[in-house]
């Protein structure tokens, strides 16, 4: 994959159906958007408008049917398969709503985890580990499992493991979505936090007002389509 110093991410004209004929439905209509390296992106919308489908176009998880996603000017469509593993695996984290941990796992080892498949040395992923747990505030519960964790704190394992990689993107779908106000809140800044110390580009799907004032942009979308552009 090239680099450049251009956009992070584009995509120009993107729809996405899923089926065919009569029974096909429009995820997304049209959609064409800009991202710069160290932008706080919230994609706002409520279930079903189209969120999560622009989030696996941009990262490259699901192709557009029609239009173009680029990634530091490379078309997504066009690279093999190998290199978008690669691009996932190194360029760019992934936290979800449903935190998605390894249950008999520490908060430690959870975060290692996709150093481990990497192939990092062990005592590299170890420190790096422990340096993002202590980024998110963590870095006194490192040894506890899942279940000895509240769910804002399991929600900042999930973002610390999607930091470990040292990525330039991550995306972000509902990551306040199972948390009460409060503890999102404390998310959604960690978040933002994370954008501005380390220069990730962050990209949030979210119904969550709150977590979307943070940002410094935001599109709306409705049925697919963006009807408030950032």
């Amino acid at each position: 994959m090239q680099s450049s110093n251009g956009p992070v991410l584009t995509a120009l004209d993107v729809s996405r159906v899923f089926g065919s004929g009569e029974t096909a439905v429009t995820a997304l209509s049209a959609i064409s958007l800009t991202v710069e390296q160290g932008d706080f992106l919230a994609v706002i919308g409520r279930s079903g408008s189209g969120k999560t489908t622009l989030l696996n176009l941009l990262s490259g998880l699901d192709r557009p049917s029609s239009g173009t996603v680029h990634f530091h000017g490379d078309d997504l469509a066009r690279l093999k398969e190998s290199d978008l593993v690669d691009m996932r695996r190194h360029k760019i984290g992934f936290v979800f709503q449903s935190f998605g941990l390894m249950p008999l796992l520490s908060a430690q080892e959870n975060v290692e985890l996709p150093l481990h498949i990497g192939g990092i040395p062990w005592r590299e992923r170890r420190q790096r580990a422990a340096d993002v747990l202590q980024a998110v505030g963590l870095g006194t519960r490192a040894r506890h499992r899942p279940f000895e964790l509240s769910g804002g704190e399991q929600q900042r394992v999930s973002i610390a493991r999607a930091l470990v990689t040292q990525p330039e993107v991550v995306f972000a779908d509902e990551p306040t979505g199972e948390l009460d106000t409060a503890t999102a809140r404390s998310i959604a800044e960690t978040l933002g936090e994370v954008a501005a110390s380390r220069r990730a580009t962050v990209i949030v799907a979210t119904h969550d007002l709150d977590l979307a004032a943070l940002a410094q942009r935001r599109i709306d979308l409705v049925d697919g389509q963006v009807v408030s552009p950032d």
